[in-house]
């Protein structure tokens, strides 16, 4: 029995190990499963960066509009401190106009001498439009100097009884260059001309208006940057008490893995806000001072036989002015937020 039954057992072995081997290479095909890397394109990043942005400036406006009444004071502090510098430029900009004026009546007087006649008068106007800057000369008679005299000293009847014209003839010359040294050289020429008895120039007040624009521009930057300061520090002192506020929810977004960009945001566009309505009030007090004042100024100038009007920021204006205070409440909110990040450690 023994003989008969071990063959069997040996064939049923030698039967099942081929079924295993057979099942080996179904296992080795089977496809793998489990976790699968994808990149994002550049472009899905970057409308996912837009949308955020969109967002945290919708966010922040709604924040400001949330507390008009304490929002609006921040704003109308940040226009208070542009204003001045915004009025002094537009001072400026009015001497400027006020300097272009002054610089078309400079002239030289050229006072011939008084045995001069007509002839002699011609030649000597054709030697100074000769010079190299002379711009346009205008000759003026004896007779027609004296007229002048008489009607700008209202002496009709004192001068009447003169047996002769005391004065020369002589010759207005307007230069191409008011540069004091340019001037004082062409004088020095034009007296040296035969026939000239003396030429007359006042540079005095030409100077004195170049050193007070001079001035005026220095105090104009000086005060700019002053009160550029005093734009951040108002700012940045705002966006700090919103940062301690919100000190909570920036700790809980950092341990999630949030970054410093990621938390600046809002705050920054907050910063933005707040420099875009104090220069969107700054022109409305502008505008507002220089109506209340354009009645008086005008009524002055009109009691001195002129016309002047207060200048206004036009759209170059408007549109620097409104500029440089949007960017001022953005570098305070940048400063404080990086400055007070550093500081929080999440938990």
């Amino acid at each position: 029995m023994k003989p008969s039954t071990t063959p069997k057992r040996r064939q049923g072995a030698a039967l099942k190990t081929p079924r295993k081997a057979a099942a080996k290479p179904a296992v080795d095909k089977a496809p793998q499963r489990g976790a699968r890397s994808q990149q994002t394109r550049f472009s899905s990043r970057l409308r996912a960066w837009g949308r955020h942005h969109r967002s945290m400036a919708w966010d922040s406006f709604q924040r400001l509009v949330r507390y008009p009444l304490g929002n609006l004071l921040t704003m109308l502090a940040i226009a208070i401190a542009l204003v001045l510098p915004a009025a002094l430029w537009l001072t400026l900009d009015s001497a400027r106009l006020l300097d272009a004026e002054l610089d078309e009546s400079a002239t030289l007087t050229v006072y011939l001498e008084l045995t001069a006649d007509d002839a002699q008068s011609m030649r000597i106007e054709e030697a100074v439009n000769a010079e190299p800057n002379v711009l346009e000369t205008r000759l003026i008679s004896a007779e027609q100097g004296m007229a002048e005299f008489q009607q700008s000293l209202g002496l009709d009847d004192a001068l009447a009884g003169l047996e002769s014209n005391p004065l020369p003839i002589s010759m207005v010359v307007r230069p191409e260059s008011v540069d004091p040294v340019a001037m004082q050289q062409l004088a020095a020429r034009l007296e040296a001309l035969s026939g000239v008895d003396e030429v007359r120039l006042d540079l005095a007040w030409v100077e004195r208006l170049r050193n007070l624009a001079e001035l005026g521009r220095r105090v104009a930057l000086a005060l700019g940057a002053l009160f550029g300061l005093g734009v951040l520090l108002v700012v940045g002192n705002t966006i700090r008490l919103s940062v301690e506020s919100r000190r909570r929810e920036i700790e809980v977004v950092m341990l999630i893995g949030a970054t410093h960009a990621f938390v600046r945001r809002p705050f920054l566009y907050s910063g933005a806000w707040y420099g875009l309505g104090g220069g969107l009030l700054a022109l409305g007090l502008l505008g507002v001072g220089n109506h209340w004042l354009s009645m008086p100024v005008a009524a002055l100038a009109a009691s001195y036989g002129a016309s002047f009007s207060l200048p206004q920021l036009d759209v170059t204006g408007s549109t620097i002015l409104l500029s440089c205070s949007t960017l001022l409440g953005w570098l305070g909110a940048w400063l404080a937020v990086t400055r007070h990040l550093s500081s929080i450690r999440p938990r």
